[in-house]
């Protein structure tokens, strides 16, 4: 069974790696190493198509595989040229979730809130996400939803 502490370990993990590639955003080939390691670690490209609807993206909104969720994080790919690299344009220095609801199962778990990333200058900026969690023949907890966005503001047009 899947644990409420095997959640907030992924989360970790999680928000780690986001840390990690932004330090190492002035070395490319090294910052994309990294990225697609990580990638490889902690979403299930390894059993398919995986759900990924990355916060700040409108052209190119859903993707399904590695290729397109490396140049949401790092961008560079011209396939999406929407993508300025989310964990490389403003590296962020800290990654909290704040968790409003996890489901446990067996094999699979959801996770919903708020995480919020602070900049290099303090800024905080408050995203809401989903996490679908499935748990791999050995184990490990891999990220097969992901689905991001910025809250509704009622200042803001929205069309």
């Amino acid at each position: 069974m899947i644990t409420k502490e095997d959640i907030k370990k992924a989360q970790k993990k999680w928000a780690d790696a986001i840390i990690n590639i932004g330090r190492l955003k002035k070395e490319r080939d090294i910052c994309e190493k990294t990225t697609n390691r990580l990638l490889e670690e902690l979403y299930a490209f390894d059993s398919g198509s995986i759900a990924f609807k990355p916060t700040k993206t409108s052209q190119c909104q859903f993707r399904h595989d590695k290729e397109s969720a490396l140049s949401y994080f790092i961008g560079g790919n011209r396939a999406y040229p929407e993508d300025g690299g989310f964990a490389i344009n403003t590296p962020w220095t800290k990654v909290e979730f704040e968790n409003d609801t996890i489901i446990l199962e067996e094999n699979r778990a959801l996770a919903m809130g708020n995480y919020y990333f602070t900049n290099e200058i303090g800024q905080v900026t408050k995203v809401e996400y989903t996490f679908g969690y499935k748990k791999t023949t050995n184990g490990e907890l891999k990220i097969d939803l992901h689905h991001s966005s910025i809250p509704y503001s009622p200042e803001k047009v929205y069309s």
